[in-house]
């Protein structure tokens, strides 16, 4: 008997975990995958030449193994072991609307190869559904939430600059990571041609500066060698394996299993509450039951639809805190991938390191008080850099060996730019994750069935993204070389929201304000199905500050007898 169980060991189960133990609650974290060590499971450590085919996983693998993870960036022979093998979890769309759902089952989760890009959410973000009328109203605004974002950057280390942008606020940064020359060109460039938009440097949960707090927990300065992908030994970036469960830890309240997939939760009938969590362990396939007196449902934001639609009973016969019937209901991703490569002008400067970081450009469309002609709702930021042409690219231009191909690679590459919107995709309840009706998994729980694709203001959006983003381009002197123009399908943001969204109204909303559902008082959801809307900003750091927030509430919960 647990005071609390926490599914899922990733961005915001790690968090979760963190703040329930050390407000002296003992819990449990129930991770479905393997247990990863942090340093001595990573492969930050391998050379170039040590990487197997330069990186490429070859292609009958990855059409066997990766049909969707393929489509991710940070997937190669030094990290393949990090994504799930599709043909081992798979999952149905309906064919005309595919769904790139990019997964890692381990300790740790996603929060091991995430962009660390983290930026707040602001208060033209929590009021838009209550604006447009697209999804529920959130039942918070930013300043409930601002101390929690205050409470997670100090804790996990956010470099960046203060710009003082009431669409995207600032925060408790390290220092920011420089700029090179290129960028400060681009920089003036945009700002000059464009009253309103904004280049800042990226703010990335690394530590620019180690505190006190940070190294007690073995975690280093940054050393620019962006490797992240493959996890980073020295702890220099945020995740739970490096940062959130070791400080669980160290407070004596923290027991973790892995290998144990959440197949449901169970509740007590007679009083409406969860008790206990229905698990069948990976590789024997046998099941057990965890109890707790309250849960944390973390799993991420498909498989909290998928475990909570499963865990049906005659006091839920649609599921766990589905009286609504919004369980699953408004899945959305970023817009994401829609820019340009270009080459740019740029001065005879150098630098050096690999800093594993970019430029951001702020959302500038459809604020509050500006005209704006935009024949679509919401809004979008760039994300890129600027940067001389990698060495292995200047190697690979032209035919040359032995002396001449040396001297080529010492000289630095021309400059080079990418740049691709992220956008804010509208809620809709018809974008939706089911439980298949005949098929299941092998370990016999049913398939999620995913049935998502962009709607028409999105695809307005779209056209909007690729015509900023080229005046952009140009205005600095660009020559575009590389378009993508096309949305990819929803999911390969890797920024799923929604399916167990907060809400004021229980009749259209499935949490509270706490995030706590309306239908169980002792079950708390603070993974990204919890997020009624999205904004275009990265996620992450709002799942860990309602996260941390809920943790508090559920605390004066249970001293209070309340739940």
């Amino acid at each position: 008997m647990f005071d609390v169980i926490v599914i899922g060991s990733g961005m915001s189960g790690g968090i979760a975990a963190k703040e329930l133990c050390e407000r002296g609650l003992k819990t449990l974290v129930i991770e479905r995958g393997r247990k990863l060590e942090h340093g001595a499971s990573y492969s930050d450590w391998m050379q170039p030449w040590d990487v197997p085919n330069a990186g490429a996983i070859p292609e009958e693998e990855l059409a066997r193994d990766y049909e969707v993870q393929r489509h991710c960036y940070a997937v190669s022979t030094a990290t393949k072991q990090y994504w799930v093998k599709d043909s081992e979890h798979p999952y149905s769309t309906p064919e005309d609307k595919p769904f790139w759902w990019i997964r890692g089952y381990h300790l740790g989760g996603r929060s091991i190869m995430w962009g660390r890009q983290t930026y707040r959410m602001s208060e033209m973000d929590f009021q838009s559904n209550a604006l447009d009328g697209h999804g529920a109203d959130w039942p918070i605004r930013y300043a409930d939430l601002a101390p929690w974002y205050d409470h997670v950057e100090k804790f996990i280390g956010v470099s960046g600059s203060k710009e003082g942008l009431a669409q995207l606020p600032d925060g408790e940064f390290l220092p920011a990571m420089p700029m090179n020359d290129g960028e400060k060109a681009f920089k003036a460039a945009v700002e000059a041609k464009f009253d309103n938009r904004k280049v800042i440097i990226g703010r990335c949960a690394h530590l620019t500066e180690a505190k006190d707090h940070h190294t007690a927990l073995g975690r280093n300065q940054c050393m620019n060698r962006s490797l992240c992908e493959r996890g980073c030994s020295l702890g220099a970036y945020h995740s739970s394996l490096s940062s959130s469960l070791p400080a669980a830890e160290a407070t004596g309240n923290l027991t973790i299993v892995t290998d144990a997939i959440a197949h449901s939760i169970i509740t007590d009938p007679k009083t409406g509450k969860a008790t206990g969590v229905r698990v069948i362990d990976q590789n024997t396939k046998e099941g057990r039951v965890y109890e707790a007196k309250v849960i944390f449902l973390n799993a991420s934001t498909i498989p909290t639809a998928q475990i909570l639609l499963n865990s049906k009973s005659e006091a839920h016969p649609r599921g766990l805190a589905n009286s609504s019937d919004m369980v699953g209901r408004g899945i959305t991703d970023h817009l994401y991938g829609l820019g340009y490569a270009a080459r740019m002008p740029g001065p005879e400067t150098i630098y050096k390191g690999r800093r594993p970081n970019g430029l951001y450009i702020p959302r500038y469309r459809n604020l509050p008080g500006m005209a704006d002609e935009a024949d679509f709702l919401r809004g979008y930021g760039f994300q890129g850099a600027v940067q001389r042409t990698p060495w292995r690219n200047v190697a690979s231009s032209a035919p040359g060996v032995g002396a001449e191909l040396k001297d080529r690679i010492r000289q630095p590459g021309e400059w080079v730019t990418f740049f691709s919107g992220f956008g804010e995709m509208l809620p809709d309840p018809n974008n939706r994750v089911t439980l298949h009706a005949s098929k299941v998994d092998q370990w016999g729980i049913p398939l999620v069935h995913i049935d998502c694709a962009h709607g028409e203001n999105d695809k307005k959006m779209a056209k909007a993204i690729l015509a900023d983003g080229k005046a952009m381009i140009e205005a600095a002197g660009g020559q575009i070389v590389q378009a993508r123009t096309e949305l990819v399908p929803p999911g390969l943001g890797i920024h799923e929201m929604g399916t167990a969204t907060m809400g004021k109204d229980p009749k259209t909303s499935v949490l509270n304000k706490f995030n706590q559902a309306h239908d169980v008082p002792n079950l708390f959801i603070t993974d990204g199905a919890a997020m009624a809307s999205g904004g275009c900003q990265n996620p992450s750091l709002t799942y860990m500050a309602l996260a941390a927030r809920a943790a508090h509430h559920a605390t004066e919960f249970l001293k209070a007898g309340t739940i």
